[in-house]
């Protein structure tokens, strides 16, 4: 029998089971398999064999010290891997996770002195699912060829490997591996989901629960998911009572505006400090920094690296920098020009409805006046998923070497993109028309439709398709029961990640931070949304997707920095629109007061709001008092337990 039990979801395979045992010391009578590799169906079994013993291997063979289990059949086209503790407590070791001390504290594991950190003996309870999941992926993607090594079963071109080569990144070049992923704990899971995206508990999220098994990214992403919703309440409340009661508008505008750019200050100071507390509880504020290795789709003629002394590829920077200028950059403004053609067609349909309108007067050609709108809202969504393909192609052709400088070009062209194509007719109403009616009708408009989008987008067409069209693999399950369990995990489609959920955020950052002043129901809208968001984000994650592997995460990363820089542009956006003020207009007409100097006061006003922001940012410190001391402590710590050593 291939597997020994099934308790309440969880699969384990007895241990005598696994073809090899790394480190007897490290099992029990049943071995957990934490992810499997799907292999291409025409493999043969040499190949299936050899990558096995490449897995199996301890770390002086150049091996991942892992364990392997061939699946149902010797033959077949499945290998599960499961890992002993030593690879887990090294590796945890390596990547500076922190776990707690026997006195409580917590304190960068280390493997010599593992005796003294607490569950130590119990992998199960010292690493969390994900952690486990992630570091058997990492030891995979280490794997490195040796000299004169080769896949056997496969062609000379197809089985070749070079000298370093990392052999999974090959493998699923040649199209040996079809793909790889995390199994699913049904009774970890099942212990916190329903309540997470069932049940309407306002601003309670099951953060440890959702960091032990999904990983520090995405328990992160919804920390700051949470936190900010949180927050909107306070500007919700203010928002509601100055569009709802008297209120002189210029006050009420005027105040809204200050608002608006102190409250983006502390939220976002005060998320620093959050963070810093979950990621100190999570054993993450430390984390080591690693060497990266090339990323799969690198290409480039073969050398040697003068780091590692590798044989690998190796593409000029020159010639990178010659693509990113003169290829990616001039495909960039196309699409921003493209951006731009669309909100000039935008005012050229508004004034033709408008114009109709006037003309032939009736309730049936009334919508019509709301029809551009529509249309370039439709449009904006529409050029957001083309360009983000064309990012990603434009990114991958540039053939960065690693992973983190991938990422930080494409969210670059990604969020420039993004912020013109979303704030460039607000802007333009605002900076150009001066036309605040408008503007407060296209934010209500954009708010309304584009989260109607969003939810319709985001969830109910996943989880129609989910409920209505079954995949291949729930489709094989109904025919034959005692198809394999595992086998089907993989047939859900790959989990798209978090950089669409954060670009949604972002644009919602944008919309409150830059233009409420002149909405103030704006606040109460994206805070009614991001509720149902919280609960539909977590379904899919839960139940609609592939299990993702996750880093360990100290933070959001770069998109701190990116909600920083919107907290400076609200500072130009408000004090604009308070000088283009129908009141703020008048008062000067009547008094005789010229533009210059009103233009000036506002200068004055926008220069003192960002020294306030500067001030909040400095007197409010990244670190609660209480992590600063427990980091300095495990610094001190870290610094006796050196000399010790010396």
């Amino acid at each position: 029998m291939l597997f020994q039990r099934v308790s309440k979801g969880v699969v384990t395979i007895a241990s005598g089971s696994w073809t090899k045992v790394t480190c007897k010391c490290c099992f029990t009578d049943a071995v957990r398999p934490l992810l499997v590799i799907e292999l291409n169906k025409d493999v043969q079994l040499e190949t299936k064999e050899w990558i096995i013993s490449k897995i199996e291997a301890p770390a002086n063979k150049q091996g991942a010290q892992l364990l392997a289990h061939p699946g149902e059949d010797d033959d077949g086209d499945m290998i599960l891997v499961a890992a002993p503790s030593c690879t887990l407590l090294r590796n945890a070791e390596a990547l500076g996770l922190s776990k707690a001390y026997r006195d409580g504290t917590m304190l960068a594991f280390s493997y010599p002195d593992r005796a003294n950190f607490k569950n130590a003996d119990n992998v199960e309870e010292l690493l969390t699912l994900a952690e486990q999941q992630y570091i058997s992926k990492k030891e995979l993607d280490d794997l490195k060829a040796g000299t004169n090594e080769s896949i056997p079963g496969c062609s000379k071109d197809k089985g070749s490997l070079y000298p370093g080569e990392l052999i999974f990144q090959k493998l699923e070049k040649s199209g040996i591996v079809k793909t790889m992923y995390p199994l699913h704990d049904k009774e970890k899971l099942s212990a916190f989901s329903k309540q997470w995206y069932s049940q309407f508990n306002f601003g309670v999220q099951p953060l440890d629960y959702i960091h032990s098994y999904f990983g520090g990214t995405v328990a992160f992403y919804f920390s700051f998911l949470g936190f900010y919703t949180l927050s909107l309440l306070l500007p919700a409340v203010l928002g509601a009572v100055l569009y709802f009661l008297p209120w002189n508008s210029l006050n009420g505008q005027v105040l809204l505006a200050i608002f608006n750019v102190v409250w983006s200050t502390v939220v976002l100071e005060l998320w620093k400090r959050r963070s810093a507390e979950l990621a100190y509880g999570w054993g993450t504020l430390l984390l080591n920094s690693t060497f990266e290795e090339p990323r799969p789709n690198y290409r480039g003629t073969m050398g040697h690296n003068p780091v590692t002394r590798r044989w690998e590829p190796y593409f000029p920077s020159a010639e990178r920098k010659k693509r990113i200028w003169f290829v990616s950059t001039p495909v960039v403004c196309a699409f921003l020009w493209l951006t731009v053609m669309g909100m000039v067609a935008y005012f050229y349909l508004e004034w033709c409805a408008k114009d109709y309108y006037s003309r032939e007067p009736s309730w049936l050609a009334m919508p019509l006046l709301y029809l551009p709108s529509v249309l370039h809202i439709l449009y904006v969504d529409f050029m957001n998923h083309v360009y983000k393909t064309v990012a990603h192609m434009l990114t991958e052709w540039e053939n960065h070497r690693v992973e983190s400088d991938f990422q930080k070009h494409y969210t670059l062209k990604v969020l420039v993109f993004s912020f013109i194509n979303c704030f460039a007719v607000l802007f333009y109403i605002a900076f150009y028309k001066q036309d605040l009616e408008l503007l407060r009708k296209r934010l209500a408009s954009l708010l309304i439709v584009s989260q109607i989008i969003n939810q319709v987008t985001e969830a109910l067409v996943p989880y129609l398709q989910e409920r209505f069209l079954p995949s291949q693999g729930t489709k094989q399950r109904e025919a034959d029961p005692h198809i394999d369990k595992l086998r089907a995990q993989g047939c859900q489609p790959e989990y798209p990640g978090l950089f669409a959920e954060y670009i949604e955020l972002f644009v919602q950052f944008g919309y409150l931070s830059l233009f409420s002043c002149v909405y103030p129901l704006t606040a109460a809208l994206l805070f009614l949304n991001n509720v149902t968001e919280i609960r539909t984000d977590a379904l899919k994650i839960c139940k609609l997707f592939r299990k993702p592997f996750v880093a360990p995460a100290a933070n959001i990363g770069i998109w701190q920095t990116a909600f920083e820089a919107l907290g400076f542009v609200s500072v130009i956006s408000n004090c604009w629109l308070i000088l283009i003020s129908p009141q703020v207009t008048g008062y000067c007409q009547e008094n005789g007061v010229s533009f210059r100097y009103a233009l000036l006061c506002t200068i004055a006003l926008e220069h003192v709001l960002i020294i306030l922001k500067v001030v909040i940012a400095f007197v409010i410190p990244d670190l609660p008092k209480w992590v600063r001391i427990k980091v300095a402590q495990l610094e001190f710590r870290s610094r006796q337990a050196l000399k010790t050593v010396a």
